[in-house]
This record gives structure tokens, C-alpha cells and sequence, in this order.
């Protein structure tokens, strides 16, 4: 009986590593995050450890922060670290979080440096149950670290800082046969280190890119976590321009100008995340048809949508809230707030989506959008 519990207890532990490469925060962003700032690699701490870059996350009130590069210490002998990455899909920024596996899967070709070119990692490789760094590519003590090889690489990615692949100005690479193949393995989530380092940046305001434009003054350290002491390394410049993201809040949406004066939140741009975040409908003026009976009766039909328009915001709210409510009684764990936070965010930007459409609808049906019949002379 012992050992068939031991057993059971051992699968468990085995199915909770496992995790798709997919996985990916449901977060959509319209607008994608700065260029990777230019910095230097810190000391590989000790042997084991292996290179994990910086990247850019986002908060729907803080917006886009800085994670800074760090060495992690492997979870298994073998393993190697896949970065996380930005992609434009579905109308919006997604982010692809990184995880463990024996090989490098796809990681949107965005060139992170430091043995991370695009494709691959080119820092080192693991020998037996030792791990062998690349002289040529990493940064290293070789009185702390023996284990190591010399061997230039050459980097035919094109040199440019662009942190997200697809949209507008980012990289068009697709994943190879081999990193498709990556997919099907066995994967390691973030280690709870790497999560504690994710938390220290988030709690950072310096890291937020509204704050630092883009130059973060932690770029990079030596272990997670360690935010500061010798190990840190700040940034030596932005990676491009900075430049100011649109606002989160109250924004029009792309192309809504000219449609009566609407008002239209931005719910594409990640910042709506609650329904008490979204702004009261009102009826819009709009332009005489001439007829005073037909605009009476549409201003009645705006006044009407209106209200229950923002019955539903209200209904929505009230279900949220009680959810976040449940939330803390239970003291629920990040992960789990993150995934009722997710939900949320969706239900809010579905919404949203779906009163503007039925706005335009109505919009449609005005006296004055109707063509005037042709009278004959």
C-alpha cells in the first residue's frame, strides 16, 4: 500500500511539470512593448546556472516593466530555457511565457543576446549531467566556473532590438520543423525563483517603462531576485526611441472618431480589466434628418440602449466583485488570482466589444444615414 501512495504521489509530481509550450497570458495589448534595452551580462554565479534574458511583461495598471536578465540555476540536468515572447495574433500582443525542456523551442526569433540569437542557444550545452559554457558568449569566472569551451559564433540574425514578432515593425520569423517538435515535449514552468524575480520587478515602479523609458536601472543580475549589491547591472541606453503608449483608459478606439462624437473605451489595449473600469454609456447628438418624429423616436432608441447597455456593465461588476470577494476569504495563490484577473479582463473587453457594435447598428439606422429618394423633375 506504501508504494503504490508513493507511486501515485510521484505522478502527480511528474503531470504538475508538465506544461504546453501555448501556455501563454490571455492578456490582449494593442500597442507592443519598447525595444530590449542594450546592457551587459552580469558574472555567471556558480556552475549550473544558465542564462535567462530580460524581457518586457505588462500589467494592465502599471503597463509594460522590465523582468531583468538573470542566471537561474537549472531544474534538472539536461534542461535547457526557452524565453518568453511577444506576439501580434488576433488583433493584439500576447505573450508566450518561456519554460524548461531538454531543447530551445521557438522563441518568436528575437535576438535576446547573450547566446539567445533567435534560434537556439548558442551559450552552451550540457556534457553528461554537466553543463559546458561557451567563453565566446557568456560572461564568466573561470576560477568560479571550469566546465567551459571556446567557440565563436557566428549571428547572422538581423542586429536590431525589436522585442515582439509579427504587428507592425516587429519580426516576421516562423518556427522551424525542429522547434514545432519542441512543442510535443516535456516542459518545466518557470521555477519559483524566476517567479519571485517576476514579483520583485513588478513591485519595482523604476522598472516600468512609463518610469524608465525604456532603460531600465536594473537591466540585468546575477541571481534572482538580487535587485541589489555587485551583481546588478544597469542599462546602458534604450534599444530605440521611446516612445509614450497610449493611453489605458477612456481611449477611442481606433477608427471610432467621426461616428457621432462616440465615446468608446479602448478595450483592446489590455487596460480594461474590471467592468468598473468602463465609462457609462450616453445617448450621442447627432445630425438632424429633418424629420422631428423620426429623430425623436431614434434619440429614444439611443436612450434605450443606453440604459440597458450599462445594466449589463453593472450586472457585470457585481459578479466580479463577488469573485474577487471569494478570492481573498480563501486566500487564493497568485496563479489562481492571475487566472480569475484573465477572466475577467476578457469578460470586460467582450463586452465592450459588443456594445460598440450594437452602437454602430443603431447608428446605421439613423434618419440621416438613409439616402434621400430621388424626386423626379
Amino acid at each position: 500500500m506504501k508504494l503504490t501512495l508513493r507511486t501515485m504521489f510521484l505522478a502527480l509530481i511528474a503531470f504538475a511539470f508538465v506544461e504546453p509550450v501555448s501556455a501563454q497570458l490571455s492578456v490582449t495589448v494593442s500597442f507592443g512593448p519598447p525595444a530590449l534595452p542594450v546592457y551587459d551580462q552580469p558574472v555567471c554565479p556558480d556552475d549550473g546556472y544558465l542564462w535567462v534574458p530580460g524581457y518586457w511583461a505588462y500589467d494592465p495598471d502599471d503597463g509594460y516593466y522590465w523582468v531583468p536578465g538573470t542566471w537561474v540555476e537549472a531544474p534538472e540536468p539536461g534542461y535547457l530555457w526557452t524565453p518568453g515572447w511577444w506576439a501580434w495574433e488576433g488583433g493584439g500582443f500576447l505573450f508566450h511565457e518561456g519554460y524548461w525542456a531538454t531543447d530551445v523551442g521557438f522563441y518568436g526569433g528575437i535576438n535576446y543576446g547573450f547566446g539567445y540569437f533567435g534560434e537556439g542557444f548558442q551559450g552552451g550545452r550540457w556534457d553528461g549531467g554537466r553543463f559546458s559554457y561557451n567563453r565566446a558568449v557568456v560572461n564568466l569566472d573561470v576560477t568560479t566556473v571550469h566546465n567551459v569551451y571556446n567557440t565563436t559564433v557566428i549571428n547572422n540574425t538581423t542586429v536590431n532590438r525589436v522585442s515582439y514578432n509579427g504587428g507592425e515593425g516587429g519580426l516576421t520569423v516562423r518556427p522551424t520543423q525542429r522547434e514545432q517538435a519542441v512543442e510535443q515535449q516535456r516542459h518545466i514552468p518557470p521555477l519559483e525563483q524566476q517567479t519571485r524575480h517576476l514579483q520583485a520587478a513588478h513591485s519595482n515602479p523604476q522598472m516600468r517603462a512609463e518610469a524608465n523609458h525604456g532603460k531600465p536601472p536594473i537591466a540585468a543580475t546575477s541571481r534572482p531576485g538580487e535587485f541589489s549589491g555587485r551583481g546588478v547591472v544597469m542599462a546602458k541606453s534604450e534599444g530605440a526611441p521611446y516612445h509614450p503608449a497610449p493611453s489605458r483608459s477612456g481611449a477611442t478606439t481606433e477608427g471610432a472618431q467621426g461616428t457621432a462624437g462616440r465615446n468608446t473605451p479602448n478595450v483592446a489595449n489590455g487596460g480594461l480589466t474590471h467592468a468598473r473600469d468602463l465609462q457609462p454609456h450616453q445617448i450621442q447628438t447627432a445630425p438632424s434628418s429633418g424629420d422631428p418624429r423620426a429623430d425623436l423616436q431614434y434619440q429614444k432608441q439611443q436612450q434605450k440602449l443606453a440604459d440597458q447597455q450599462n445594466k449589463e456593465h453593472q450586472k457585470l461588476q457585481q459578479q466580479q466583485e463577488k469573485e474577487d470577494q471569494k478570492v481573498m476569504k480563501h486566500n487564493a495563490d497568485q496563479q489562481k488570482q492571475q487566472q480569475i484577473e484573465q477572466r475577467h479582463q476578457q469578460q470586460t473587453q467582450q463586452l465592450e466589444q459588443r456594445h460598440s457594435q450594437q452602437q454602430e447598428q443603431l447608428e446605421s439606422r439613423h434618419p440621416a444615414q438613409r439616402p434621400t429618394p430621388h424626386k423626379p423633375e
